[in-house]
């Protein structure tokens, strides 16, 4: 990989930039904290060749999410769901957004 791959990937919210450290210090929590996300299959970091784990931006938004469910009280497993859930009617709305503009876009009439 080349200087300027590596450059157009800083936009890339997949990317596996942050080791463990980093990322625990821009959340403000514990590398512990991080691990526990990966036991409970929040987030599953990516491995450097090395075998040290790296998370992306995307990975680090959902675990500052469970952090502030869990800061609220949530215990850690309940966070975990919620994130999951969140995240898949997420989703979910923005397939439904894209069939109703379709469907609009076709001259199909749309489900209400």
């Amino acid at each position: 990989m080349t200087a300027d791959d590596s450059y157009g990937r800083l936009d890339d919210d997949d990317y596996p930039a942050y080791t463990m450290g980093r990322a625990a210090d821009m959340l403000g929590t514990t590398q512990g904290f991080l691990w526990a996300l990966g036991e409970a299959r929040l987030i599953t970091p990516l491995r450097s060749a090395g075998g040290h784990r790296r998370y992306s931006r995307y990975q680090l938004r959902v675990a500052a999410r469970a952090r502030e469910l869990v800061d609220q009280g949530t215990p850690i497993e309940s966070a975990c769901r919620i994130v999951i859930l969140e995240d898949q009617l997420e989703e979910a709305q923005r397939i439904n957004a894209e069939y109703r503009r379709n469907a609009t876009s076709t001259g199909s009439p749309t489900v209400a």
